[in-house]
């Protein structure tokens, strides 16, 4: 059985209507290898959008975890330049952070 960790998928976004806005879109979720992650959160995002032309409810979390919320309708994914990494928890212990509690 593959090891399996969670995944951050980062897919940069601009608005179709003025490039010059410009965003980030976060897809997280199980996967065992950066491949993967990219392939399904591209997965997970072609069906939302299709669920979303077709004016049917957007499919909710996969059983691996992933899912798309939050589609942005007039925004471009540029899936050439996402990049996918283990994810990291910003609220671990594990994690610095420069404020005293």
């Amino acid at each position: 059985m593959p090891n399996r960790e969670f995944y951050e998928v980062d897919v940069p976004i601009h608005d179709t209507a003025n490039p010059a806005l410009r965003g980030l879109h976060v897809f997280t979720g199980e996967a065992d290898s950066p491949t993967t992650a990219l392939r399904r959160a591209h997965e997970v995002y072609d069906a939302a959008l299709a669920a979303h032309t077709a004016g049917l409810e957007v499919p909710g979390k996969q059983p691996d975890s992933w899912g798309a919320r939050g589609l942005r309708p007039g925004w471009d994914m540029e899936w050439t330049a996402a990049k996918a990494s283990p994810w990291k928890n910003p609220y671990s212990w594990t994690t610095r952070s420069d404020f005293a509690l």
